[in-house]
């Protein structure tokens, strides 16, 4: 069963820096994403990555996040720095599957960032 599973979630204080992991296993997926929901808000996009290492972040957020990939690990990271208490929400990762193209989402991970 393939699914992805995130971590590295918790509670920083403002101007923190933290790191963000999705491990894929079950299936070879494709381009992996980043995204986000605050309370109250619709899930927005952060950012991606394709298999080759091509990288695309939302403008808002591009200046304070870094998204890599490690392919041999089947993990994806993502770097978020000068964290902000409006940064606060469950972070998902997601992607397809290279055949089939079936979509997977994470269960989410908390980001908490107040003083």
């Amino acid at each position: 069963q393939a699914q992805l599973q995130e971590s590295g979630g918790g509670l920083v204080q403002p101007g923190g820096s933290l790191r963000l992991s999705c491990e894929a296993s079950g299936n070879i997926f494709s381009a992996m994403n980043w995204h986000r929901q605050a309370p109250g808000k619709q899930r927005e996009f952060i950012a991606s990555i394709t298999r080759g290492g091509r990288a695309d972040y939302v403008d808002s957020m591009k200046d304070r996040v870094t998204i890599s990939r490690d392919n041999a690990k089947n993990t994806v990271y993502l770097q978020m720095n000068s964290l902000k208490p409006t940064d606060t929400a469950v972070y998902y990762c997601n992607s397809r599957t290279i055949i089939g193209g079936v979509e997977y989402w994470g269960q989410g991970t908390q980001v908490t960032v107040s003083s």
